[in-house]
């Protein structure tokens, strides 16, 4: 019986948050991949943290907005409303962007986050799946190293220490901590995971650590692909290589779970290093290629660098193409053994 598997898209599954995280979705939706987010719902900071406080069990908009704007196929001008800004001047409205007070809107019209996105999904007429990684807002703790403990993804890094270990609890007591609809199939069904690129412990790990998505992305058939970034973090990444990036992942979940990494050897100008605009971000994340190997099956390194004039970027034109190359090779060639999950 031939593998109608090999005939189709392929299924590619982002999770994450930040800024690296539309880029790489706008890369993959112009490649024509079956494509789905799951966005971090931890944000307390910004628009998308007063919107949190001020609007009952709001779940922050902010990384919503822009993974919708990313994948949406309406005109630039449209897209250009959705993300206006207003001014500090605007007294209430100061620093909310429009489409974080409709979705917000939205929500509590329809009652919860998932169907509020589904709507407005087609009404931006967006090409794949948007699910919010679950559908109440969640705290991030961080532990550090010296015994430590701080609440507040906005707040953890400014404690500027090491830290131990992240997790997340419900905003609202006795709300179950588990991941959205469709999040658990989704992540089941892919052909390829990917990881990144965003904030380690306050982008990316927020979504693993929801029990059932992280046992999820531990289980599934499909190639779990981790891009690392760039940039070393401020009070999360310090010193840190592209080795300890994939380690502490698979110390949070308890076992090597990322089949492929991938990492950028394209040199950062130094001009772009410390600049004023970015100033979280401190160097460039060094290289330890022999300790990688022990963490990761394969590794694929290239200058994946983009330069912007607000900083360090990577080129999701180019990271799309590798992973949509990398996803229809492993429809093709499996590097994990593969069977349907139920919906």
């Amino acid at each position: 019986m031939m593998n109608n598997k090999n005939h189709r898209k392929p299924k590619i599954v982002v999770i994450g948050g930040g800024t690296g995280l539309p880029v790489i979705l706008q890369g993959l939706k112009e490649q024509q991949a079956d494509v789905t987010a799951i966005v971090t719902v931890a944000d307390d900071g910004g628009s998308s943290g007063a919107l949190r406080e001020s609007v009952v069990h709001s779940v922050p908009p902010g990384d919503i907005r822009n993974v919708l704007v990313a994948l949406s196929d309406i005109p630039k001008s449209q897209k250009e409303i959705f993300q206006y800004r207003f001014h500090k001047e605007d007294a209430s409205f100061a620093g909310h962007s429009l489409g974080n007070l409709i979705i917000a809107a939205m929500a509590e019209m329809k009652g919860n986050i998932y169907e509020a996105i589904q709507l407005l999904s087609k009404m931006m007429m967006v090409e794949g799946h948007v699910y919010p990684a679950a559908e109440e807002p969640l705290v991030l703790h961080a532990e550090y190293t010296d015994g430590t403990r701080q609440a507040g993804e906005s707040q953890i890094p400014k404690a500027r220490k090491k830290i131990k270990r992240v997790f997340v609890t419900p905003a609202e007591e006795n709300q179950p901590l588990r991941a959205g609809r469709k999040v658990i199939s989704s992540i089941l069904n892919a052909d390829m995971v990917v990881l990144g690129p965003g904030s380690l412990y306050t982008s990316i790990l927020p979504n693993l650590m929801i029990p059932d998505l992280g046992q999820a992305v531990v289980q599934t058939d499909a190639q779990v692909v981790y891009i690392c970034n760039i940039m070393t973090q401020l009070g999360e990444t310090e010193n840190f290589s592209d080795a300890d990036h994939i380690r502490v992942l698979h110390e949070h979940l308890g076992t090597q779970f990322v089949d492929t990494i991938l990492a950028n050897i394209g040199e950062v100008p130094e001009n772009y290093i410390g600049m004023e605009e970015q100033e979280e971000y401190l160097v460039q994340v060094s290289h330890n290629f022999d300790e990688m190997k022990q963490e990761v099956p394969y590794i694929i390194s290239d200058n994946f660098l983009q330069l912007k004039e607000k900083g360090v970027y990577h080129n999701g034109e180019k990271v799309a193409a590798e992973l949509f190359k990398l996803a229809l090779e492993n429809q093709r060639h499996p590097r994990k053994s593969t069977h349907s999950h139920a919906e």
